[in-house]
């Protein structure tokens, strides 16, 4: 099922902070091993990303601007699974296909939290679908037991909800 087959429901997601969901309820989300897909794309940081990032990277080696926004860079890798056509992933992926921020420092970007959903702001409500290219691509959909809806606070980090555009579709 895609996102354009599931009604809109509202999910309290935190204590007064509700997303309007727009894909099915019974979605099941988990990551599976060896499958690096997302890790193929520039990664948007928001303000408080970059600042995290800050206290666990060099930034001058691995971030870089882009319209006016910070992303983590890409660059070549030495493996031909899930990299992108030019060949090259997020800075942070390791060969062993893990993200060095998640096992080294177990913390994620806002944007690698998110996925595979797409978060966006209409109406100054946050409404959440799954990103077309999940249904595509990535491995971990409806493969386990962990139904997304019950798990948003883990998808969707509180900061979502203070930004002025938390649209997560913006790539490098």
């Amino acid at each position: 099922m895609s996102a354009d087959d599931a009604s809109e429901t509202r999910v309290e997601v935190y204590p007064g902070r509700e997303a309007i969901v727009e894909f099915d309820l019974d979605l099941t989300f988990e990551c599976v091993e060896e499958c690096t897909w997302c890790c193929r794309h520039g990664v948007l940081l928001y303000d408080e990303d970059f600042l995290e990032l800050a206290e666990r990277a060099d930034l001058s080696a691995a971030t870089t601007q882009f319209r006016g926004e910070d992303f983590v860079i890409r660059e070549e890798k030495d493996r031909d699974d899930h990299v992108a056509d030019d060949g090259a992933a997020c800075y942070f992926l390791r060969e062993d296909g893990l993200c060095e921020l998640h096992a080294e420092h177990d913390w994620k970007p806002t944007r690698c939290s998110v996925f595979p959903l797409a978060v966006s702001l209409e109406d100054g409500e946050i409404h959440v679908t799954t990103r077309d290219e999940a249904w595509e691509h990535c491995e971990g959909m409806n493969v386990s037991e962990r139904r997304v809806v019950e798990n948003l606070d883990a998808f969707l980090p509180e900061y979502l909800w203070e930004l002025d555009d938390p649209d997560t579709k913006r790539e490098l």
